[in-house]
């Protein structure tokens, strides 16, 4: 019951924070005798720390807590289809180091993502200058479906991954301890916690980038399914038929609405030039020729047609009070033709539901899925209530 205690005390004050000892009391239901010895032992411990005061109603000032940004680092890990991001976060979740590692091919090897991930676990923490007992924890984030988080194990049919061991393969290189997630989830969970998401209960955080899934939130909680596979949206069907998808079935919305396959069908319809190493560069030239080239704007029209029914689909389905865009390729075109997207879902969803969403785009930027990787063990601490065997040893 006290590590209960402590962990809501301890999410309250992270989520929600800086707060006072009588703010907590309200937040948690919990007795102020309760919150008094509780904050008391965070304090102690260095987990939280004091943030200023603010005015009382005709009392003392109240003093604010918040978490020690200091009190350890966390390290976020994205494993895309041409790089692996690896960053490590203070508590506040600001960026203390950055590395990023190119991968040639579309389809890369288990063992040099492992490779990249370890070896830019490294490069961040010996280039921020933190000790290495410090860091509570790195999360990695990967495409497909992700059983775990246990000794995570992959299936990421577009990657070509079978059942691989990912999170044992990572743990057999470090001591600091591994949790793999979906991208989508991880993006999902920072817009949720620090973006767009923010103050919603029932949303969906969609990934539009090279492919596409999505981030289920229901009531205030993650809904992965029976066994984490949920929010593979990119492979719902939305042609009978339609264009083959690189999961091998045919007309998934991936293979309409992600990079890849908005870029081939702009290739097919002789709007491009050869197949390039640089999808990012080849989509904003895409785009930006939408003005003088008829075939552009077709193919960014009918782009934004099958994500509005793809949207529309989750409208119906799920009653989301917040849809919220992210990805590279989902910013880009949303940063552009949002209005536009809008407009279409209202043209495919039922009336009554798309009155009761809003479409927002992702605030915290095209990089948020290793952010998101990093709040993995943000979570496992939180859940805890602060204590952890690692620093306990340190």
């Amino acid at each position: 019951m006290r590590r209960s205690n402590r962990s809501v005390i301890l999410t309250s004050i992270y989520r929600q924070g800086p707060l006072s000892r009588y703010e907590l009391g309200r937040e948690t239901s919990l007795s102020a005798a309760s919150v008094s010895n509780l904050v008391g032992e965070l304090l102690e411990e260095g987990i939280v720390e004091e943030a200023g005061s603010v005015e009382s109603d005709g009392g003392r000032p109240r003093v604010l807590l918040r978490v020690a940004p200091a009190f350890g680092y966390v390290v976020g890990a994205e494993v895309g289809e041409t790089r692996v991001r690896v960053e490590l976060f203070d508590l506040a979740m600001s960026v203390l180091a950055t590395v990023v590692y190119p991968i040639e091919t579309p389809k890369p090897a288990p063992e040099l993502a492992v490779k990249y991930v370890l070896q830019g676990l490294d490069a961040v923490i010996a280039q921020a200058g933190v000790r290495a007992d410090r860091v509570l924890g790195l999360g990695v984030a990967v495409a497909g479906v992700v059983e775990g988080p246990a000794d995570a194990v992959v299936h990421a049919q577009t990657l070509g991954w079978d059942g691989v061991p990912l999170g044992a393969m990572l743990a057999a290189g470090t001591d600091i301890p591994i949790q793999v997630d979906n991208g989508a989830n991880t993006l999902g969970q920072a817009e949720m916690w620090f973006g767009a998401g923010r103050g919603a209960t029932d949303a969906v955080v969609a990934l539009v980038g090279s492919g596409v899934g999505a981030a289920l939130v229901t009531g205030g909680t993650s809904y992965r399914g029976t066994r984490s596979s949920a929010g593979e949206w990119g492979h719902t069907t939305i042609m009978y038929g339609g264009r083959r998808c690189r999961c091998g079935a045919e007309g998934c919305l991936e293979a309409y609405v992600g990079a890849e396959g908005v870029l081939d069908r702009y290739r097919l319809a002789g709007g491009s030039a050869a197949r390039s190493d640089d999808d990012e560069a080849e989509f904003i030239a895409l785009l930006g020729a939408v003005e003088s080239s008829e075939v552009a704007a077709k193919v960014v029209e009918d782009t934004i047609g099958y994500l509005a029914a793809g949207f529309a689909n989750l409208v119906n389905l799920v009653n989301p009070e917040r849809i919220v865009l992210g990805g590279w390729s989902g910013l880009l075109l949303g940063e552009r033709y949002l209005p536009e997207l809008r407009e279409a879902v209202g043209k495919h969803a039922l009336h009554r539901p798309y009155a009761q969403v809003t479409i927002e785009l992702c605030e915290l930027g095209r990089d948020a899925v290793a952010l998101g990787a990093a709040t993995l063990p943000v979570l496992r601490l939180l859940r805890e209530g602060g204590t952890t065997k690692r620093l306990a040893a340190s």
